[in-house]
């Protein structure tokens, strides 16, 4: 078993509701309830859900891009809320990003050299006289070519921006790097160009993904690990091919029902779940996605599961009372 480069805790963000005359917080919206998971040195974990579920929060959470509300984020042996700003700020340069919008998150008014020659003097990972050579290499090494390096964002293509992105990323000498929907904005073609791109670059530097998505198709092609998240919480973690082939919990296999296929002899059956997500602001008692599942009893109605490993499953985990008989078949839908 490799070693834990990251560990988060019981981890909470819940943004205040101001109201009334004088602003006064009056309700919380439950973005992060109460959620742990551990990523692994070297390996791919993915956190996927509906828009909404917390996915992203976790990720700018993990990185004091928001502070936590509660809950422990312990990165590479250090508790991560214990440090200071200026503490947080060294620390970064091991923990990067890559943003959903491969333009807003680019200065404009700098060239792609100077986007990372910046990052450079920021984190004091290069000598001064070496940061333009270093962020050439850089640039070539994510598919760009050297006589675009003085060239501003908006002269590149969305998929081009994005591979700056990375580069931005690399450019500290991370050991983690959160992806946050990196390649939703972009054409199919191009996302698997950044997907394999990814993956090579994984290797090369011995790099760790916490990837975030909603798109199972993209997942299935770069994880190692998935956890599913519903409503701030987490309802399944397992690896890869577990998850694809055995899913537990209802929600994961309403997920797996949506995603289209290819092969005209396959009828999968399409799971419809009824109603819409609940408010983050005021979930549901009991199992949070008791009011869409078609397997919830009274139970559901008023107990919070307990994310457990499932029976014979190895590091197969589900936050549901009845997963056992309906992985078995034995527990009827309702209709």
């Amino acid at each position: 078993m490799s070693k834990e480069l990251l560990t988060v805790n019981r981890l909470k963000q819940y943004f205040p509701i101001k109201g009334g005359i004088f602003g006064q917080t009056v309700n919380y919206v439950k973005a992060v309830d109460d959620i742990s998971f551990t990523v692994y040195e070297g390996e791919t974990v993915s956190l996927v859900g509906e828009s909404g579920c917390g996915k992203s929060t976790t990720g700018r959470a993990v990185l004091r891009l928001e502070e936590p509300t509660s809950g422990e984020i312990i990165f590479d042996g250090t508790n991560l809320l214990s440090l200071t700003k200026r503490q947080m700020t060294r620390k970064r340069k091991y923990l990067q990003m890559i943003f959903q919008d491969p333009y807003a998150s680019l200065n404009p008014r700098k060239t792609a050299v100077q986007v990372l020659e910046e990052a450079m003097e920021i984190q004091n990972t290069v000598p001064k006289n070496r940061r333009r050579t270093r962020a050439i290499e850089l640039l070539e090494t994510v598919g760009l070519a050297a006589h675009q390096a003085d060239r501003y964002p908006h002269e590149f293509s969305g998929g081009q921006r994005q591979r700056i992105g990375i580069a931005r990323a690399l450019s500290v000498n991370p050991k983690l790097i959160i992806s946050d929907e990196a390649v939703s904005a972009l054409d199919v073609s191009i996302q698997a160009q950044v997907l394999n791109l990814m993956k090579s670059l994984q290797r090369e530097f011995k790099l760790t993904y916490l990837f975030i998505s909603h798109d199972l198709g993209v997942v299935r092609h770069i994880s190692d690990r998935i956890i599913v998240m519903y409503l701030g919480t987490i309802v399944e973690i397992a690896d890869k091919k577990t998850l694809f082939q055995q899913p537990l919990h209802p929600y994961t296999r309403a997920l797996l029902s949506a995603i289209p296929t290819l092969d005209p002899d396959r009828k999968a059956e399409r799971i419809l779940l009824k109603g819409d997500v609940p408010s983050p602001i005021d979930p549901p008692s009991g199992c949070r996605f008791h009011t869409r599942c078609m397997y919830a009893k009274d139970r559901c109605r008023t107990e919070v599961p307990e994310l457990r490993p499932a029976k014979d499953q190895g590091g197969h985990m589900a936050a549901c009372h009845y997963m056992e008989a309906i992985r078995e078949g034995t527990l009827e839908a309702e209709p």
